[in-house]
C-alpha cells in the first residue's frame, strides 16, 4: 500500500546502509540530503527528488537540519524503475503534487479510494522529469590510492589546488594518478575538481542567507564572475537564481 510522510530533521542524521521494501520517492523540501548508492554519492538539494528502487542498498544522511517529503509506492501504481536511483529537478507541478500527497500520511490519514490514481499520476510526472537526470553526483574510488586522492581534493576545495599536490598527498606520481582517475571513475582530475566544487557550492547555496561571494571563495574561486559563469554552465542557472528558487519552496 502506498503512503506518504513528511519529516523535519532538527539535527544531522545518518541512516547507515538500509533498504526500502517499496519504491521510494525522497523529495528535499529544505536542507540537503546525501545519498550513497552503488558507486555514486548524490547530493539532493532543495527542489530535487530521488526515485529509489525497492530493495536497493542506500545510505541517506545530512550534515545540517533538513526537511523531507517522501512517498512509498505500492507495486500496483509503480512498476520497477529502470535504474536503482534517479535524481531529478522537480517542476512546479511535481512539487505541488508531492505536497498534496502528504495528505495520505500513514500516521494521520488512511489511504482512500483516490490515492492509487493520484500516486500513479505522480509516478508519471516523476518518470518524465527523470528523463533529464540531475548532475549532482560524485563517483567513488575503487582503490585506496584513488580514495585518498578524492578525499584530499574534497577536503581542499577552498584552496588553489594543483594535481601535483593531490598526487603527493595520495603517494602517487602524476602519471599514476591520471591513470587511476581514467580507469576507475572515467574522469580527469580537473573534471572531478570542477564537479566537486559545483556540487559543494549548490549545498552551500541551500543554506539560509547564502552569499554568492562567500560561496565562491569557499569553493576555491578568487573571481566571483568566474564562479557565476562556471556555476551557470554546470547547473543551467546562476547562483542567485538557485537561491531565489529555493526560497520560493
Amino acid at each position: 500500500m502506498a503512503h506518504a510522510f513528511h519529516k523535519v530533521f532538527d539535527a544531522p542524521f545518518d541512516t547507515g546502509v538500509r533498504q526500502f521494501n517499496q519504491h521510494y520517492l525522497l523529495y528535499a523540501s529544505s536542507g540537503c540530503f546525501n545519498l550513497q548508492i552503488d558507486d555514486k554519492h548524490w547530493l539532493l538539494p532543495p527542489q530535487r527528488a530521488a526515485m529509489i528502487a525497492a530493495h536497493t542498498d542506500v545510505r541517506i544522511w545530512t550534515s545540517a537540519p533538513a526537511t523531507s517529503s517522501s512517498v512509498l509506492f505500492s507495486s500496483t501504481v509503480m512498476p520497477t524503475p529502470p535504474a536503482a536511483c534517479r535524481v531529478f529537478a522537480c517542476s512546479s507541478l511535481a512539487m505541488e503534487m508531492i505536497r498534496f500527497a502528504m495528505r495520505w500520511d500513514a500516521q494521520r490519514n488512511p489511504v482512500d479510494s483516490q490515492a492509487d490514481a493520484f500516486f500513479a499520476s505522480l509516478v508519471t510526472v516523476c518518470d518524465e522529469l527523470a528523463e533529464t537526470p540531475a548532475q549532482t553526483w560524485l563517483p567513488y574510488a575503487k582503490s585506496k590510492e584513488l580514495a585518498r586522492a578524492l578525499e584530499f581534493t574534497l577536503a581542499h576545495l577552498h584552496d588553489s589546488l594543483t594535481v601535483g599536490q593531490v598526487a603527493e598527498a595520495s603517494f602517487m606520481s602524476r602519471r599514476t594518478l591520471a591513470r587511476r582517475f581514467s580507469d576507475e571513475i572515467g574522469f580527469t582530475w580537473p573534471q572531478f575538481l570542477r564537479r566537486a566544487r559545483m556540487i559543494r557550492a549548490a549545498e552551500l547555496l541551500s543554506t539560509p542567507q547564502a552569499n554568492t561571494t562567500l560561496v565562491a571563495h569557499a569553493v576555491g574561486f578568487a573571481s566571483v564572475s568566474a564562479f557565476i559563469s562556471g556555476y551557470k554552465s554546470f547547473f543551467g542557472e546562476t547562483p542567485m537564481q538557485t537561491c531565489k528558487r529555493m526560497t520560493r519552496d
